[in-house]
């Protein structure tokens, strides 16, 4: 849980991920500039008052010790959480960054010998009874660590609405990729908004493999890989249709559905088929300002959903607004195509049609969307756990390829940026 400066520098961090010959690889990435405050500091990041922190008023208590940090007040750290957080060679491995220490053999009622500040205030040097050398926490690190803090959480989403988009701040050219900020503008515009529209693309699945692998990898599902689509009446899935499709996320049917979707227009000879973009987030604010009882009870009933089709049958099932242990809106996952037949108890049942019908009426009032006709070398990146996307009706030919990526690797590359 807990992660701080190793005593010896340890390798770059890992951000991205690829897969050759069917085996999986992570890729070690230089850290951007900004982070690089000094050769060992890699693997957390500071901003410059944590990174200059300086250390006083050490008082050793009978559980924990208390220190003053930047001048302020005293900010306790429990012993034993010390001891196993320590980054002496036998507590860690700095190399692989992993924890040594057996921790379930360590005293629950451990505390330090001695401990003392370092003449210059930069570091806490604590001596454990069952190690034979100090241990050294920079003040960085217990900067960072001076309060309970969530080492899972993503910047928080501004909600919007289909009105409030402005499609020039949505829009980056494919050669931003390889410029000096790399995928960062990439990774931020999809941070404010749930998604963005890369142009000038190459029209073919290299550049959908290129903008995969600067965030991840490309993930194998039912459908391969890579992949292109145009429609197909054969296929058991309606995106393979002309048809209207009406806005949801993918991957209800799969226990950790896609992270990440890519859609790179190939070839458009067509009319219609706009691409529709609405906020999850949005609609659960609304319900939870508007209809409090609704957003709960999506918030409690698991919805499963199904794939049945191509040799397979697959089934997962989860609230359409899914929360974690804080509270905070971790996915929205609502496909009603997808949505497979169950009986619940007669009042979830009802509670759950209830949600629906209001959360289903939200995605499709116009003003909660965002519609933009994709050209050929336009590609949509987008995030499949909070925007739900659509496309309209068309009549003609529409060539589009695709991948997805973990929600997993997204987080890795949002962190590795230095964006969380």
């Amino acid at each position: 849980m807990v992660r701080s400066r190793p005593i010896s520098c340890p390798v770059p961090r890992l951000v991205s991920s690829f897969v050759t010959a069917g085996r999986y690889h992570r890729k070690a990435a230089i850290p951007s500039a900004a982070l690089l405050v000094g050769p060992c500091l890699q693997g957390y990041s500071l901003g410059d008052e944590r990174r200059l922190a300086m250390l006083k008023d050490l008082v050793l208590g009978d559980d924990m010790l208390t220190l003053s940090i930047n001048e302020g007040a005293a900010t306790g750290f429990d012993y034993f959480w010390l001891r196993d957080n320590a980054r002496d060679p036998e507590s860690f491995d700095s190399r692989s960054h992993q924890r040594e220490l057996y921790t379930a053999a360590v005293d629950p009622m451990i505390r330090p010998k001695a401990a003392r500040l370092s003449d210059d205030g930069a570091a806490l040097i604590l001596d454990w009874p069952d190690l034979d050398i100090e241990a050294h926490y920079e003040a960085g690190f217990l900067a960072d660590f001076s309060s309970a803090g969530d080492p899972m959480r993503m910047p928080e989403a501004t909600p919007w609405d289909g009105g409030s988009i402005d499609p020039e701040a949505v829009r980056l050219p494919y050669a931003t990729l390889t410029g000096n900020e790399g995928v960062t503008p990439l990774l931020e515009t999809m941070l404010a908004n749930g998604f963005a529209v890369l142009t000038d693309c190459p029209r073919d699945l290299t550049a959908v493999q290129t903008v995969a692998d600067s965030i991840g990898y490309v993930r194998q599902t039912i459908f391969g890989g890579l992949f292109e689509f145009e429609a197909n009446e054969n296929m058991a899935d309606s995106a393979y249709t002309p048809k209207e499709l009406r806005p949801h996320t993918d991957g209800t049917y799969s226990f950790d559905a896609p992270g990440v979707q890519l859609l790179l227009c190939v070839s458009y000879e067509a009319e219609g088929g706009e691409s529709i973009m609405v906020d999850g987030a949005r609609i659960a604010e609304r319900l939870a300002a508007e209809q409090p009882q609704v957003h709960a009870d999506l918030a409690r009933i698991g919805v499963t959903g199904i794939y049945k089709g191509d040799g397979v049958v697959l089934r997962a099932r989860r609230p359409i607004l899914r929360h974690d242990e804080t509270g905070r809106l971790a996915q929205v996952s609502f496909n009603n195509y997808d949505r497979d037949t169950v009986r619940l108890a007669d009042d979830d049942m009802r509670a759950l049609y209830a949600g629906i019908r209001a959360f289903d009426s939200m995605a499709n009032e116009p003003e909660m969307q965002w519609r933009y006709t994709l050209r050929p070398g336009d590609m949509l990146v987008f995030d499949n756990w909070r925007v739900l996307h659509g496309r309209g009706a068309f009549r003609g030919k529409r060539k589009m390829a695709g991948a997805y990526i973990n929600r997993e690797d997204f987080e890795s590359a949002v962190r590795g940026n230095g964006l969380a």
